[in-house]
């Protein structure tokens, strides 16, 4: 709520005043880049839903807005969880934040053609089919189930994030000739040692 007061003396400080809660320093995590193993192998099933789990989800939200993403899934932190998180806001609006444990798409209809990206592979896009609507299952960072649609941008950012964690990453949906192309520029950016 703005302050519509037109005294422009501040208030008085009181004895009982608490002072601003600041929110606790989130980790940044690295991203883990193609090419490391982890990000070809599915993820094991988020079994204990605790405060670790729920930092864990805060994290992944700081490092995805810091890595200006939409989606990070854990196996591109180095976790081998079935655990990701998604905002297509960017951060913008708080109530826009998703985090899917043990997510599967049930329903997915329609198609659409859109060029993507992926925080693994910096740098590098190309055109990829995915459904325009899905309906996914999951659960919450508390454990609890629930069912969430989504189309266009959030459809897809969920369909790449479960990619992730069935160790599906998003060169596989690319033609050979683009996904070859990428590989190769990627071998000559490691053997640089820019990768």
């Amino acid at each position: 709520m703005s302050d519509k007061s037109t005294s422009s003396k501040a208030p008085a400080a009181t004895a009982n005043q608490t002072p601003p809660v600041s929110s606790p320093q989130r980790k940044i995590y690295r991203i883990i880049k193609y090419g490391d193993p982890v990000l070809e192998k599915p993820g094991a099933p988020v079994e204990k839903f605790d405060a670790e789990l729920e930092e864990l989800a805060e994290d992944m939200f700081a490092s995805m807005y810091a890595a200006q993403g939409v989606g990070l899934a854990a196996p591109q932190i180095g976790k081998g969880l079935r655990f990701a998180v998604v905002d297509v806001t960017g951060g913008k609006n708080p109530e826009a934040k998703i985090v899917l444990a043990n997510p599967e798409v049930t329903h997915a209809e329609g198609e659409v053609r859109e060029e993507e990206g992926c925080l693994s592979i910096p740098g590098f896009r190309g055109y990829v089919v995915r459904p325009q609507f899905v309906t996914v299952k999951a659960q919450n960072v508390k454990g609890e189930p629930f069912e969430i649609r989504g189309e266009n941008l959030l459809a897809r950012a969920f369909c790449h994030e479960i990619d992730h964690l069935n160790g599906i990453l998003f060169l596989q949906h690319l033609g050979m000739l683009k996904r070859d192309l990428i590989k190769r520029k990627i071998k000559k950016l490691r053997k640089q040692g820019e990768w």
